[in-house]
């Protein structure tokens, strides 16, 4: 979905999830993060130690900034070589980026993360949620309610004054995505997945909670959805505008968690994840980083020949059947050489 939605023109980002409620894929993508790093890091202290673990974190956080670096340089080089052959709109990258000798000059800001180019955002902000994770267990461990109310407290402090984030040189407003506000969902994902652990990886189900989510979710749906794209009456209840991604806005908190919740508390989706539709998607989410960073070098190339050369149906063939045929040949090697990797290590032990 993140893939798709990226790229305007491309007809499939028509049904992905943000066209059904408030919340995209991004939110997912931080929820999941803050569940996968509780799996990944929170139940190895026990074993590795917390220091251990820490350095653990360090090293990935360090190969997620290496990857965003060679994000940043393959876009610029992207663009920049393909103005030489074919006219691209002016605002196509921000004016700040768009000459060399800008670059050459604050080239610091693109590595101290003080200049984040569009659609290059979300790495940086998922390097200061791992960054946090080690301070969020101790608190957790000790207080697990403080932990949920100070982060609470944070999101709130950011919703009632949005200009309260991480300064960014190409944007005044900051960060797109607030580390301040998104941590919220991150710290969300790791008590889930706390919570998740104590009922055998499910969560309580609870009926009228599901009822009330569910209520909420059809809400959500009829005022999202896009009626007069699709020439249909528009059946929004309240018109309500579309709530803040930057800081995430209680209306996209509770659109997210609301699916959290349901998917979790579901038998009918853990069997579905079981299956073999499940298990092929599963295969793009166990290398998320390197899957995440190819689709994104696919973005930019998709949107250059949307901008160049029209939306034909060719194109759209090429960017969606190509383009996600080989992010599944990517992740398959990945886990192809993964499995080796593992198989060799046992035999070595052994």
């Amino acid at each position: 979905m993140m893939y798709v939605d990226h790229i305007p023109e491309d007809l499939l980002n028509r049904f992905t999830m943000r066209n059904i409620g408030f919340a995209d894929a991004a939110e997912i993508f931080v929820l999941l993060a803050g569940y996968a790093s509780w799996l990944a890091y929170g139940r190895k202290v026990s074993k590795d130690g917390l220091w251990g673990v820490c350095k653990k974190i360090l090293h990935r956080c360090w190969k997620i900034y290496l990857f965003q670096m060679g994000l940043v340089l393959i876009s610029l080089l992207s663009i920049y070589q393909w103005r030489r052959f074919w006219v691209l709109p002016v605002d196509f990258l921000e004016p700040e980026l768009a000459h060399g000798y800008s670059i050459a000059r604050e080239i610091w800001r693109l590595l101290l993360l003080d200049a984040l180019p569009s659609n290059l955002n979300i790495l940086p902000l998922y390097i200061i949620l791992l960054g946090i994770f080690p301070l969020l267990y101790l608190l957790i461990r000790w207080r697990w309610w403080l932990a949920l109310g100070l982060s609470f407290l944070l999101w709130l402090g950011v919703n009632i004054d949005p200009w309260f984030n991480f300064p960014n040189w190409l944007d005044p407003d900051g960060w797109f995505f607030n580390p301040l506000a998104w941590q919220f969902l991150f710290t969300i994902g790791i008590y889930g997945a706390i919570t998740a652990g104590k009922h055998h990886g499910d969560f309580p189900s609870i009926p009228w909670l599901k009822w009330g989510l569910g209520l909420y979710l059809l809400f959500s749906f009829f005022e999202a959805f896009p009626w007069e794209y699709w020439g249909l009456p528009d059946l929004r209840l309240l018109h309500v505008s579309v709530p803040a991604k930057a800081y995430l806005s209680p209306l996209r908190l509770l659109d997210v968690v609301a699916i959290f919740y349901l998917v979790q508390s579901s038998g009918w989706a853990k069997r579905f994840s079981e299956g073999k539709i499940g298990q092929f998607l599963a295969l793009y989410g166990r290398h998320s980083l390197e899957v995440f960073s190819l689709s994104t070098v696919f973005d930019l190339w998709g949107r250059l020949m949307f901008a160049s050369w029209g939306e034909s149906w060719t194109l759209q063939f090429v960017v969606n059947c190509i383009g996600v045929s080989l992010l599944y040949i990517l992740a398959v090697y990945l886990d192809k050489k993964r499995t080796k990797a593992k198989a060799m290590q046992k035999a070595n032990n052994s």
